[in-house]
């Protein structure tokens, strides 16, 4: 129950900032509806029906190489997230910030309701079902920098789509809640071990 309670604020904090900060201020991320956008424009398939393609895919990676834990988790994330967002995003708000304010404070919100999900063993059904799983491959790989990483790609894929200051914005947006992850992620892993050594 306080892992799902866990996911359940994580995901308020990651919709509110999409909500209010992130969709309002149009900053892209490079995760999976960036991604949605420039397989659209490539296939024209339609970009709702591509964003949902691209989560059934992340579930069924999560699933085969996570385990049962993380699919059944990052289920209930993605509904959260999709009755969060929605919830959110039909009360039509912009938060009235400048452009940097608004990049940061979406950042940490971000950053702090992927650590939620995360530390939950659970996924946001994003870009960071990929990091966790090559984590989980090889654990000299860190998470958030792989989640970095691979919406570094996508963004550079994207840059004919987006242009410079859509790419720009979205480089410093990724760098910045993957830092402040990274910091949470490695607080975490201290306090288990520190707590794992008082056990021994």
């Amino acid at each position: 129950m306080y892992d799902v309670m866990k996911i359940m604020v994580g995901n308020i904090f990651i919709t509110i900032a999409y909500a209010f900060l992130v969709v309002p201020n149009e900053i892209i991320n490079g995760g999976v509806t960036s991604l949605a956008l420039l397989l659209n424009a490539v296939t024209g398939g339609g970009i709702a029906m591509l964003a949902n393609i691209v989560t059934f895919l992340l579930l069924l990676l999560c699933l085969i190489f996570l385990g049962r834990e993380y699919f059944l988790k990052s289920i209930l994330s993605s509904f959260f997230y999709m009755f969060f967002f929605n919830f959110f995003y039909s009360f039509h708000i912009k938060i009235d910030l400048n452009s940097i304010a608004s990049l940061i404070l979406a950042s940490l919100l971000i950053a702090i309701g992927y650590y939620l999900c995360i530390s939950s063993h659970s996924t946001t059904v994003g870009v960071d079902v990929i990091a966790l799983i090559l984590n989980h491959r090889n654990k000299k790989i860190d998470i958030a920098i792989a989640i970095r990483c691979i919406n570094y790609i996508v963004l550079l894929f994207g840059f004919w789509l987006y242009g410079w200051t859509s790419i720009m914005k979205g480089i410093v947006f990724t760098f910045i809640y993957s830092f402040v992850l990274k910091k949470l992620l490695d607080r975490n892993q201290a306090a288990v071990r520190g707590m794992m050594k008082k056990v021994v």
